[in-house]
């Protein structure tokens, strides 16, 4: 099964329903909630995701969210090791992207899946669009 690391935005682009991207979302998230695919955020996604769903909801919604978003996905840790790899990289200008990336690295993911191509040009590994990876899928 291959291991997909998901950025935030694609997370958010499918609680929030967000268009044009939510299609792409959510036939991504239904092929893991399929067992076709294993994806994997690492936490600090998970708080970035919540602080974006309380714009939204109240907190009582948006914790209950996060629980069933929990149980399709994978929160990987985010340790002093990948603080210290991403703040001592210089591929990435943002530390948050070196943050996701590091944590994809340790955690052998095999692909980044994300809207933003461009902040993972130089990245060791593939990074695609979820529009992109379900083209590839079928």
């Amino acid at each position: 099964m291959r291991k997909l690391y998901v950025d935030t935005n694609i997370v958010i682009d499918l609680l929030s329903q967000r268009e044009p991207f939510f299609e792409e979302a959510a036939e991504l998230f239904s092929l893991a909630d399929r067992k076709q695919i294993e994806l994997s955020v690492s936490s600090l996604t998970i708080a970035n995701t919540n602080y974006a769903l309380m714009r939204q909801l109240d907190s009582t919604k948006a914790k209950s969210v996060i629980r069933k978003l929990r149980l399709i996905l994978k929160v990987l840790p985010l340790d002093d090791k990948i603080n210290g790899l991403a703040l001592n990289d210089e591929t990435f200008s943002d530390f948050e992207d070196g943050l996701q990336y590091f944590t994809a690295i340790e955690n052998e993911q095999e692909l980044i899946i994300t809207r933003n191509l461009k902040d993972f040009k130089n990245s060791k590994l593939p990074a695609m669009t979820a529009k992109q990876f379900i083209e590839t899928f079928y």
